[in-house]
């Protein structure tokens, strides 16, 4: 295979890191057991930080960005995968330290994929993506913990018109939970409404500083803005609840006391998507199969071209983007 294929880079200008186009060819990918098509990938935070330079999130360069992959193998060398297969990447330091998914050819590890279930497109999984898959290990460890109830008290999203954000509620909602979102754009409302949405409150008063034990009113949260937004969030959960942290959007700080935990029992649930062990993979896989609505995931997502994303992750970044970008590879 020895035509040139675009990929997005980011590379060394002058101590900065930039991101520009090149043209690549399957011998220059690393060497890897499992050679994928990439069909399509998304945009996350992450990846705006990464494509916009605004953060150093390659920790070598150059590097292929995007930190999600769904397409088709093409050639392994690993008796666990076929050419043919159907397969989904979140993580595994994809942008980081392993070249990642804006690229039409990429070659992985096999122990990083996982099949794509039945129930999804290859633009279905990615309008998903790791935000989505985020969102579902989050859901699954608040109900492993115990400390929400369908039809119960409140479930807090933060960061509600985010792609975490959007999946949590509609996962949420689709299994009975009373959802409250919250969101600093008033004109959020009325998509967060149709994802599942019964209440609202501004970001505003979670993102100012408040008291260590606040009136309870939240069973479970799902957090992705961290610092004083994820303090409060905390200082306001019931007795015996519980808040699955999994992102900063906010502040990587916690400018809060130990008062929640150990006064009201209230368990910080620390969510990784990059590093999970594939059980915990397959089964939020398992969860977004069985409960996300399709037609929520379609109003929620908008698709774009890997020549859009320069402007896309200025955008991202400026909380300009409502729910889910897919990312088509061969635009």
């Amino acid at each position: 295979m020895s035509e040139t294929f675009r990929a997005l880079m980011i590379v060394d200008n002058e101590g900065k890191p930039k991101a520009e186009f090149r043209d690549l060819t399957v011998a220059e990918l690393p060497d890897h057991d499992v050679l994928v098509e990439v069909a399509f990938s998304t945009l996350n935070y992450k990846d705006g930080l990464a494509v916009s330079g605004k953060g150093r999130i390659a920790r070598r360069l150059p590097m292929v960005a995007g930190i999600d992959i769904a397409g088709t193998v093409v050639e392994s060398r690993s008796d666990e995968w076929k050419a043919g297969d159907k397969v989904v990447l979140n993580g595994w330091g994809l942008s980081e330290t392993e070249w990642g998914g804006y690229s039409r050819f990429q070659r992985v590890k096999p122990e990083w994929l996982i099949r794509l279930p039945d129930a999804f497109s290859f633009q279905d999984a990615m309008a998903i993506g790791t935000a989505g898959y985020t969102a579902a290990l989050c859901v699954n460890a608040l109900e492993a913990w115990g400390a929400i109830q369908p039809g119960g008290k409140e479930v807090l999203v933060t960061g509600a018109a985010g792609g975490v954000g959007s999946t949590a509620i509609s996962l949420l909602s689709t299994k009975g939970y009373t959802v409250t979102a919250s969101t600093g754009r008033p004109e959020t409302h009325e998509y967060l409404g149709g994802l599942g949405a019964t209440n609202f409150i501004d970001r505003a008063t979670l993102s100012e500083k408040g008291g260590p034990l606040q009136k309870e009113r939240w069973a479970g949260a799902v957090d992705s803005v961290g610092s004083t937004t994820l303090a409060n969030v905390l200082s306001q959960t019931v007795y015996g609840g519980a808040v699955a942290a999994c992102g900063l959007a906010g502040g990587a700080d916690l400018p809060g006391t130990v008062l929640p935990h150990i006064l009201r029992s209230v368990a910080l649930l620390g969510v990784d998507s990059v590093m999970a062990p594939r059980a915990k993979r397959e089964a939020a896989w398992k969860t977004l199969a069985e409960h996300l609505d399709k037609t929520h995931l379609e109003s929620m997502t908008t698709v774009a071209g890997m020549s859009d994303l320069p402007k896309l992750a200025n955008d991202i970044l400026a909380g300009q983007i409502r729910g889910r970008v897919v990312i088509d590879i061969s635009k």
